[in-house]
């Protein structure tokens, strides 16, 4: 529900404003060409300056909320395999780790650097899919997959509005009003991110790419692992049937009923790191554009500060 239709509707949204303003328009890739329908000519001032510099803020805050989780679920990971400790010096240390490794793959650019590690994310991350897909309940998550998807079609507008549910109300605003605002943070980044690989689409091919793959491939994702976690835990397989404080260790404790845990485990570490890695550099590289006015290729010194 979270990470379905929702999001992908926001950056859609923004990224199809941004694609056609540009590919069809020859305005500059950036948020306030956009308004130029409304404002006309004074986006090119402060009007521009401040949408501009509003999505630059959201997309790092957005960021740094997808940062601070990933150091979060990472440390958490480290303590259980190795046993070092989660605390704040250890995320601090996740979180310059990856920066680092951002700074280096921004630096070699799209091509070269955004890319390839992106390349990389989806083959790791298809390969963790496979393995709990394999190892764990295949005919159950083969039966859930049709399941989970007629419920997310039913329960869509139910859920979206949300009338006369006062009983999960603390759940709505601490879930799905807190991925909504997030999702809002990240459509500048993933907006923009989409535009400019959407170039010489039809707005049906764009719209139908943008809405129907991801939320397919959140249903597969979410379907494989949970449906695992969730016969596990009914099962009463090990920590993942009691009650936990910490979200972060979820993932681990449903990998450790498992083959291979500490290899499996350590795969998942360096796959979530490499995916904040991308996120950063993506996320840096389209504040750069916006910063740079909409110039596709900013000095490398910019691409850094950011």
């Amino acid at each position: 529900f979270h990470w379905g239709f929702h999001p992908w509707a926001v950056y859609a949204l923004l990224g199809l404003a941004l694609a056609f303003f540009t590919f069809n328009k020859g305005l500059p890739l950036t948020i306030r060409s956009t308004f130029y329908p409304l404002l006309g000519e004074r986006v090119w001032g402060w009007s521009g300056h401040i949408i501009d510099s509003q999505a630059v803020i959201a997309t790092l805050f957005g960021l740094a909320t997808s940062l601070g989780f990933g150091a979060l679920q990472a440390a958490s990971g480290l303590h259980f395999l190795f046993g070092i400790d989660a605390g704040i010096t250890t995320q601090v240390g996740i979180i310059v780790g990856v920066t680092s490794m951002a700074i280096l793959s921004v630096i070699r650019g799209l091509d070269r650097g955004v890319k390839v590690l992106s390349n990389i994310n989806i083959v790791m991350a298809i390969g963790l899919l496979i393995f709990v897909f394999a190892f764990g309940p295949t005919l159950s998550i083969l039966g859930a997959i049709p399941t989970n998807v007629v419920d997310y079609l039913a329960n869509f507008l139910p859920l979206s509005a949300w009338f006369g549910r006062d009983e999960d109300l603390a759940w709505y605003q601490g879930w799905t009003i807190f991925y909504w605002a997030w999702w809002i943070s990240w459509s500048p980044f993933v907006g923009m991110f989409i535009a400019r690989v959407s170039k010489g689409r039809s707005v049906r091919q764009f719209l139908a790419a943008v809405l129907l793959m991801p939320a397919g491939v959140s249903i597969v994702w979410f379907t494989v692992f949970g449906t695992t976690a969730i016969t596990q835990a009914q099962a009463g397989l090990g920590k993942i049937s009691e009650p936990m404080t910490d979200a972060a260790l979820v993932l681990f404790h449903m990998l450790a009923n498992l083959p291979m845990v500490e290899i499996v485990s350590s795969f998942a570490i360096i796959l979530l790191l490499i995916f904040f890695v991308t996120s950063s550099d993506s996320g840096s590289l389209v504040i750069d554009t916006i910063t740079a006015g909409g110039k596709l290729h900013p000095p490398v010194a910019q691409r850094i500060f950011w």
